[in-house]
């Protein structure tokens, strides 16, 4: 193997800090595990079987490159309803992460910069390296609410587009329809693409989940199945937006995915009809679990949707990654802050668990939260012990 194999772009993409969380979890008997982003409801039974259905009836083979003509038919009912603009068409991609690759790929010039709010998705930096881009980060802190204010202050001559999320990862928080109109206006008056990562739209708790593209007909559009549906490793995601960008990246993607699987395609042409608020409302119950238990202890911003959590670590802990390898030494795994920020004082814990794990998660958690220094923090009982 010689280094200068790898080539220079690869320098500016990092390894992931959650999936050094899977790899301990290994390590360990038994884990309280709340730093995995996986729903964990399985796939429903009708989608299953439909799946299984296509791989029996032969439907195995390439499809389109935008996608199976049903599936893409019944997405563009379900966008044209929400968003009745004439020329948005729909791409069927390889999972959430294919479509945020083929759209960065396809706009992003090297040098071109992209502005991403901070706390980010762990993707969105190393796709926009990948494309060439440089990531700018503008600061939520502390309430973690969208400021076009700032956003505005971060436009350069070189701006390209906007990232954005909304229920947020790492953050739990849903941002305000006041909030996307204006940032959608911002971009259409500045000329700037603006991105909208909308996979957690199924989880809003307190209300719908506005969308930029209702104010802003050049919005495009990532959604998909994967989280909504429990699905995660069916990689089937999809966006939409204006024709000539869609065109773009159904070329991109004739030349890298070449289509989202096949079979999986044809399973979720009924996905819409499936009814999901059972999940949704046991969801919801989770959020409640951890804003009633952690919501004294920590400082905890408005958790509307998606099903994460990020708390601030306490007083008397230097750092979120200090304070999460506490939690490992008894057994509970989180994600430190700055797998998501330029700053480590927060951590992310995902709910979406069962509700046993959970229990035992937050148990940990306010035991950490009333030690104030290694001379005076309570013991910790062993996650073994917890109820």
């Amino acid at each position: 193997m010689k280094e200068h194999w790898i080539a220079d772009r690869m320098r500016r993409v990092e390894a992931s800090g959650i999936r050094r969380a899977f790899e301990l979890a290994k390590s360990m008997k038994d884990p309280i595990n709340l730093s995995i982003g996986l729903p964990d409801f399985d796939v429903p039974d009708m989608l299953k079987e439909a799946a299984c259905e296509a791989i029996r009836a032969g439907r195995n083979a390439y499809t389109l490159t935008l996608g199976e003509p049903e599936l893409r038919r019944r997405i563009e009912a379900d966008v044209h309803a929400r968003f009745p603009h004439e020329h948005r068409q729909v791409i069927v991609t390889a999972g959430t992460a294919g479509a945020l690759l083929l759209s960065l790929c396809s706009t992003v010039n090297p040098g071109d910069e992209v502005i991403v709010f901070d706390p980010y998705f762990v993707m969105y930096n190393n796709l926009i390296a990948l494309a060439g881009g440089e990531p700018v980060l503008v600061e939520t802190y502390p309430d973690f609410r969208l400021s076009t204010e700032r956003v505005a202050q971060a436009i350069t001559a070189r701006t390209k587009c906007v990232i954005v999320n909304s229920p947020g990862n790492p953050t739990g928080v849903v941002a305000t329809a006041a909030e996307m109109k204006a940032l959608a206006e911002l971009c259409r008056e500045r000329h700037l693409l603006l991105i909208s990562d909308e996979v957690y739209r199924a989880f809003s708790y307190d209300g719908p989940c506005p969308s930029p593209a209702t104010w802003n007909e050049h919005v495009l559009v990532v959604d998909g199945f994967s989280k909504t549906y429990g699905m995660t490793g069916w990689r089937l995601g999809y966006a939409h937006g204006p024709g000539p960008l869609i065109q773009e990246m159904a070329k991109l993607q004739q030349f890298s995915f070449v289509c989202a699987p096949s079979p999986l395609q044809h399973a979720v042409i009924d996905a819409f009809t499936v009814d999901l608020s059972g999940q949704i409302n046991a969801y919801r119950g989770k959020r409640d679990r951890v804003v009633e238990a952690l919501g004294g202890l920590y400082e905890l911003s408005a958790t509307d949707g998606a099903f994460y959590a990020f708390p601030k670590v306490p007083a008397g802990w230097p750092s979120a990654t200090e304070f999460a390898a506490e939690a490992a030494r008894h057994d509970l795994l989180i994600i430190p802050g700055n797998v998501f920020s330029r700053r480590d004082t927060h951590f992310r814990l995902s709910y979406a668990v069962d509700d046993r794990t959970l229990e035992r998660g937050l148990e940990v958690l306010k035991h950490l939260a009333q030690s104030r220094s290694s001379a005076t923090r309570p013991p910790i009982p062993h996650s073994n012990e917890v109820n």
